[in-house]
């Protein structure tokens, strides 16, 4: 699983050059301007695009800090097969590639190889975020806390609003309640 978490920047640099499912043939730019200690924390994946560097994960988290070069470190964490499954995570950086917003931001868990990280939507107050990149066939659904059905609902809303095959997300099991 770490190894393929490490092949998430390749994956999506090559994502133009690689045949598969687009969930959005046209994808929006991101629609707000991200103030980054605001974006920095921890966040529960509430639903995604399944692709093979996540097959099998539950629990996801992503966690972003500020490091000293200047750089975002990226923690992704999710329990393997289960949400008692084995703990895997992969650490990686990403560096702003849009002064203007900070909403567009290149990825790396492996090498020198950087893959796109765009912020499409955000809550006013950051409770949410939506992320994807130009081709479409990445998508991401974030909450800062554990998702309730409402939540997801929103979301899953906000996101066919964008103009995403909801019908392609795959569902994160989170701990909780609601999970």
């Amino acid at each position: 699983m770490r190894a393929a978490l490490l092949a998430l920047p390749l994956v999506l640099s090559l994502s133009a050059c690689v045949s598969g499912p687009s969930g959005n043939p046209n994808p929006p730019q991101p629609a707000k301007a991200v103030e980054l200690d605001r974006y920095l924390g921890k966040w529960y994946e509430v639903a995604r695009y399944d692709m093979r560097f996540e097959k099998g994960c539950e629990g996801v988290t992503a966690e972003y800090s500020k490091r000293t070069d200047g750089l975002i470190r990226v923690l992704n964490t999710c329990r393997q097969g289960a949400l008692d499954g084995p703990i895997k995570t992969a650490e990686g950086k990403a560096k702003i590639v849009d002064a203007t917003t900070n909403a567009k931001l290149k990825v790396s868990f492996f090498g020198p190889f950087f893959g796109d990280y765009w912020v499409l939507d955000r809550a006013d107050d950051y409770s949410w975020a939506i992320v994807g990149e130009g081709s479409g066939k990445y998508l991401w659904l974030l909450s800062r806390r554990v998702p309730t059905p409402a939540d997801r609902e929103a979301l899953t809303a906000r996101a066919k609003a964008l103009g995403y095959d909801v019908g392609m997300l795959r569902q994160t099991k989170q701990p909780g309640p609601w999970g």
